[in-house]
């Protein structure tokens, strides 16, 4: 089995988890993906613990099913590698500063002049244009000026650190997909590529949705607490008796009817349609009283056999455990190469003709030179000549 991806030949310049995150995505449907690494500055992500048998659990999961090779892209050989795998791939994704790329003659006007159906996703903090364009940043950054931020938390504490990077993931990963996909049906009706610029920050800020929608139409500004999604009502979590959380989610009248009946306090269903936050206040005081009496196991038994939209906050092991979860399969053994394999969370994407099986977890730095560099008629002697150099490392 191939995938639905499988005429994609992806060069993957990027590091960390925006493009990498990308990339697994593409390959896990069945792209080919070579990754481009530096033999001279490792991608962080083969450092960052927990190590797993002395390979770093992130990196053999991010780059799973991809192969790599180095190059020191400051030396022209390296270039002249790259301009050749071009002429074969029609797919380019990467992670620098906006202009870098060009200074390395490796820019999107040079690339397309090679191959004209070329598509080169881009994918950076601020996007190619603007103030920031140069200007560093990580996660946290983006979703600050993005105007999420400021809606997470509560009202005492302030913002919240996030778990997941949701500008990272959902801003420059999922997008950066999108628009590739995109770009490539552009080209089956086109013959032709183009250049994908995606701004993380761009794209959390689209990601403001029903709240933004309000401030920007209504004038509404989003505060934290401040509406009924984001802690302002009674769709919020709870505590049981012995500190562990549940969250409600019973938002229609019909959901919070089964909550209120649920929990033996029926009266409490009505003060659900109050729109005065006082009202929403007084309701989520009184739902934590009922929720506190209870254990976690009592309330997991009271809501497993309704249909009240509240589920218990799992710890990522029991979520791995949870029934619902396996059944969808969202865990999978990964071949590590030695005859073993390794856990690592799926693909989340099914397809009716289903996805080919995972190949291997994240490969050594340039395992794949030999191999690449022999499908492009390099000769033995030419490429020990490239490692004596320093041009592979």
């Amino acid at each position: 089995m191939q995938g639905p991806l499988s005429s994609l030949k992806v060069l993957d310049f990027s590091t960390l988890l925006p493009g990498p995150f990308a990339s697994l995505l593409l390959a896990d449907m069945g792209a080919q993906v070579l990754r481009i690494e530096s033999p001279t500055r490792p991608d962080l992500l083969r450092t960052m613990p927990p190590h797993d048998q002395g390979i770093s659990a992130s990196h053999a999961y991010l780059n799973r099913n991809k192969r790599s090779l180095t190059l020191d892209l400051k030396r022209p050989e390296a270039v002249d590698v790259v301009k050749r795998l071009v002429a074969d791939h029609d797919i380019v994704l990467e992670q620098f500063r906006p202009g870098v790329m060009d200074r390395l003659g490796l820019g999107y006007s040079a690339l397309k002049a090679i191959n004209p159906r070329l598509i080169y996703v881009a994918i950076t903090g601020y996007g190619q244009t603007g103030p920031y364009r140069a200007r560093a940043g990580h996660d946290i950054n983006y979703l600050a000026l993005a105007g999420l931020a400021s809606q997470t938390g509560r009202e005492g504490s302030g913002p919240l650190p996030l778990s997941v990077q949701v500008a990272d993931v959902a801003g420059g990963s999922l997008h950066g997909v999108i628009g590739l996909l995109a770009a490539v049906v552009a080209r089956q009706q086109t013959g032709h590529g183009q250049f994908v610029d995606i701004s993380m920050t761009d794209c959390a800020f689209s990601l403001n949705g029903l709240a933004g929608a309000g401030a920007l139409a209504a004038g509404l500004e989003p505060e934290p607490e401040g509406h009924f999604l984001n802690g302002g009502s009674y769709y919020d979590y709870y505590r049981s008796r012995e500190g562990r959380w549940f969250s409600v989610g019973s938002l229609e009248p019909v959901f919070m009817k089964t909550l209120c009946e649920a929990l033996g306090r029926p009266e409490l269903a009505k003060r659900g349609l109050s729109p005065e936050r006082s009202d929403q206040q007084a309701l989520k005081a009184e739902l934590q009283i009922e929720f506190e009496r209870r254990s976690f196991e009592e309330l997991e038994a009271l809501f497993a056999g309704v249909d009240a939209c509240v589920e218990p906050v799992l710890r990522f092991s029991e979520a791995v455990d949870h029934p619902q979860l396996q059944a969808r399969q969202v865990v999978m053994p990964v071949p590590r190469g030695d005859g073993s394999s390794q856990l690592q969370m799926a693909c989340p994407i099914k397809f009716e003709d289903g996805l080919p099986e995972a190949r291997h977890i994240g490969v050594a730095l340039g395992a794949h030179n030999d191999e690449v560099l022999k499908t492009l008629q390099f000769s033995d002697a030419e490429i020990e000549t490239l490692r004596r150099t320093g041009v592979l490392g």
